[in-house]
This record gives C-alpha cells, sequence and structure tokens, in this order.
C-alpha cells in the first residue's frame, strides 16, 4: 500500500497554489508546516505518513527540482464532473494541460482520466471509472 508521496518543487508558493488548487475538490486538506505543504485526506489516523498524503517541497538535497520520466502520480476522483473541474483548475493555478478529460480509445472505455503538469513540469493525472451509461453523458 502506498503511504506518501513527496513531490519536488522550485518555488513552493506557486507549487502550493497549483497543488491546492487539484487536490482541495478530491478531499485533501493542506497542513504547513516548515519549508513544506502536506496534504492529507479527511479521516486518515496518520495524517504525516498517509495512506494518501501527499508532501510537496524543495528537493532534501538543495538541487532544482526536476520532473521524473515515467514518474506519474494517479489521483482518483469521484466522477467524471469532478475530473473536468480539477483539470480546469489546474490549468488556471499555474499547470499545462497534457491530455484532455476524457476517455481514450488505448484504454477501457469506462477509464475516464484527464493529464497535467505541475508548475515544475510533473505529469499527473486525475481519473475515474464510469459506466458506459454516465460515460456516454460526459463526453
Amino acid at each position: 500500500m502506498l503511504s506518501y508521496l513527496t513531490i519536488g518543487a522550485n518555488d513552493l508558493a506557486v507549487s502550493s497554489r497549483f497543488y491546492d488548487a487539484i487536490l482541495t475538490p478530491l478531499g485533501y486538506s493542506r497542513r504547513d508546516a516548515k519549508g513544506y505543504a502536506q496534504y492529507s485526506l479527511e479521516g486518515v489516523a496518520d495524517r504525516d505518513n498517509g495512506p494518501g498524503t501527499v508532501d510537496v517541497m524543495e528537493p532534501f538535497d538543495g538541487q532544482s527540482a526536476t520532473p521524473g520520466n515515467g514518474m506519474m502520480p494517479a489521483f482518483r476522483a469521484p466522477d467524471a464532473t469532478t475530473v473536468r473541474e480539477v483539470h480546469a483548475a489546474g490549468l488556471v493555478a499555474g499547470g499545462s494541460d497534457e491530455g484532455a478529460p476524457g476517455t481514450r480509445s488505448n484504454y477501457s472505455p469506462t477509464f475516464y482520466v484527464a493529464y497535467l503538469r505541475d508548475p515544475v513540469g510533473n505529469k499527473l493525472s486525475v481519473f475515474t471509472v464510469v459506466d458506459e451509461q454516465s460515460r456516454e453523458g460526459d463526453q
């Protein structure tokens, strides 16, 4: 089970604004700690270690944060409407589009997903699984 995820930031304020915009609608709340922003799901007993905790911070080694090729966190949303809202909020908050919300022909027809890059360039996805009938109305 994944416990927590650490995402590097070069400008904590800029990256936090982006992660506020995409994680708050997914049920995360933010706590600021010395030198980083921590996002946790409500009701998790161990907010520091998860499961599901996301820490956004400057890298410990003092070097610049750079995107990892092939590393992509995926955040589950409750429905396709939320996927669209989170994608739009991420764009407004300084992210860039890496794939508009919708289904993809190379995935399951019920896998509804959007892709973003954060201000550092890290790729992430927001997805949900929909049934065939609701998928038709959400495209």
